[in-house]
């Protein structure tokens, strides 16, 4: 009696995890199950591993000689991409950390896959100082979940607002530029410099 009722056990125990399976997601970007040809950095480029070695602790982000305006530049290219959960690979579609991680691999620059690994990169800068190259970091869709769940990428920030790159599983369902508006202020949780140099923020006096 005492097999059956284990193998019984077991049985419901395996219906279960099908079922947490199929519950959608409560961010917009999560680590891809596999990484495409297409991510992988030419012979000679910086070292940046497959979907399983890929960095999750990087307080730092190297960047090199790469300019915040040849990033941006490059992202725009993208834009109208599809948006596809897990995704990294632009001939099927990205999602919010899988634009980023396509974007800065572009020029060999290695960063976290998931959009939660990105939590302490970087030098946290007031909004009014954002700059064009900076990291922007949401919530995911349900704003009461406080981890980091969407990023995007700052591509203007001036007299009209400050302007950011995503790919977004919202209406545009691809890779849009859209302004920091009420929806996202609520959804905000920091701005992250990762470009050193020119970019910095200037320093705040004291007595």
């Amino acid at each position: 009696m005492r097999p059956i009722v284990l193998i019984s056990l077991l049985l419901l125990a395996a219906c279960n995890n099908g079922m947490e399976d199929k519950k959608p997601p409560v961010v917009d970007c999560m680590p891809a199950v596999a990484v495409s040809a297409v991510d992988t950095p030419a012979a000679g480029s910086a070292a940046v591993g497959q979907a399983d070695s890929f960095t999750t602790d990087l307080p730092k982000i190297n960047t090199g000689q790469v300019k915040p305006d040849s990033l941006v530049a490059f992202a725009k290219t993208l834009i109208g991409t599809p948006y596809v959960y897990a995704s990294t690979d632009p001939k099927v579609g990205f999602d919010c950390s899988g634009f980023i991680t396509y974007v800065f691999k572009h020029f060999n620059i290695a960063v976290p896959r998931s959009s939660v690994d990105f939590t302490n990169v970087g030098q946290t800068i007031a909004v009014a100082e954002a700059k064009k190259g900076d990291l922007i970091l949401f919530t995911g869709t349900n704003p009461s979940e406080l981890g980091i769940g969407h990023m995007g990428l700052v591509v203007s920030n001036d007299a009209a607002g400050l302007q950011f790159i995503h790919a977004t599983s919202g209406k545009a369902m691809a890779v849009t530029i859209t302004p920091l508006n009420e929806l996202y202020k609520k959804r905000f949780v920091r701005i992250s410099r990762i470009f050193p140099g020119a970019n910095q923020p200037k320093a705040i006096a004291t007595r």
